[in-house]
């Protein structure tokens, strides 16, 4: 039976106004996110990848210029929803975020039980007594101590503070879970603990994920999917196993080579050059001046092109190798 479809984006545009020009964070992105899949996000750093989560769960800064597209949660077009309908509707009750730098998203002040409380009191009416019995089973399914509630973030290590954080997005029992770098500046061991947490939740609730990360090995350890973002842009999205094994854009398979593996012979490859800057984008291929495969036509700026069922590259290097199976 194939599994439904949680999220659909179609076209999303998320520009910022700066004081250089107009800066286009993410730029016609397209993609979908089945019920119980983990959906991958990686890019370096200032591709996109952070302001398309804002954009999805509508975190947005004072100085948007433009956000457009079409968002389906389900049977719900999300962008047609009010702030308010918004807020009451979706964020937090349908859809979750867990925020870079954990320490930054608790408030030193108040005790740790109360915090991953207020989405159940704020968003669903909740009394404090049912809410608090609801925290005590989310914080025993990311694996923190029930002693831990009455505890003000300080007390916990980086490790313990992130399962409260991810505890947060996870007890109003969401459709889908949006992580931005949810390991970063964690030791390998926490890292794994905190995949594995996820990887178990994701079994047991049929909890969908959105991994935001520029962690090629620790993504690998829950992804369904991967989508590649560059200068705003996805530029491949595919199924986890095609992506790691034989990915289709240059970059992406550049960015494979530079990955360490275990008894690898050869040393990593690097990726030459630098991403191009959001305001002043090029008009053909974003990625040209650093592919060694360019030519010609790079000059234009490719369209998606489907090589498989739920697999696109955007290189013309594949243009008329389009496969069949569905979208």
């Amino acid at each position: 039976m194939a599994q439904k479809t949680l999220l659909s984006v179609e076209g999303l545009e998320l520009q910022y106004q700066t004081r250089r020009g107009v800066a286009r964070a993410v730029d016609g992105v397209s993609f979908d996110i089945l019920a119980n899949e983990a959906l991958v996000v990686l890019g370096e750093s200032g591709c996109g990848k952070s302001s398309l989560a804002k954009a999805l769960l509508r975190v947005l800064p004072r100085n948007v210029h433009r956000f457009s597209g079409k968002v389906m949660l389900g049977d719900t077009d999300i962008m047609a929803l009010s702030e308010e309908a918004f807020r009451r509707d979706v964020q937090w009750t349908r859809i979750a975020m867990v925020m870079q730098a954990a320490m930054n998203a608790l408030n030193p002040v108040v005790r740790v039980g109360e915090q991953v409380a207020e989405p159940l009191r704020v968003h669903m009416g909740w009394s404090r007594a049912r809410a608090m019995e609801r925290v005590a089973r989310t914080f025993e399914q990311v694996g923190v101590s029930t002693d831990f509630l009455q505890r003000y973030p300080f007390e916990l290590s980086g490790g313990m503070r992130q399962r409260v954080v991810l505890a947060m997005a996870l007890v109003t029992e969401p459709e889908l879970v949006i992580l931005d770098e949810p390991t970063s500046a964690l030791d390998v061991l926490t890292q794994a603990g905190i995949m594995n947490v996820l990887k178990r939740i994701k079994q047991e609730q049929g909890t969908s994920f959105m991994l935001i990360t520029h962690d090629v090995a620790t993504s690998s350890e829950i992804a369904d999917r991967v989508a590649l973002m560059y200068a705003g842009q996805v530029v491949e999205v595919a199924d986890a196993q095609d992506f790691f094994h034989a990915p289709a854009h240059p970059y992406s398979q550049m960015l494979m080579a530079s990955v360490p593996r275990l008894r690898q012979r050869e040393e990593p490859a690097h990726i030459p050059g630098q991403p191009p800057d959001l305001i002043d984008l090029p008009s053909g291929c974003r990625f040209a001046d650093r592919c060694p495969s360019r030519f010609g036509r790079c000059a234009e700026d490719p369209e998606p092109i489907r090589l498989a069922r739920r697999h696109h590259v955007r290189c013309w290097l594949h243009a008329g190798r389009s496969g069949g199976g569905g979208a």
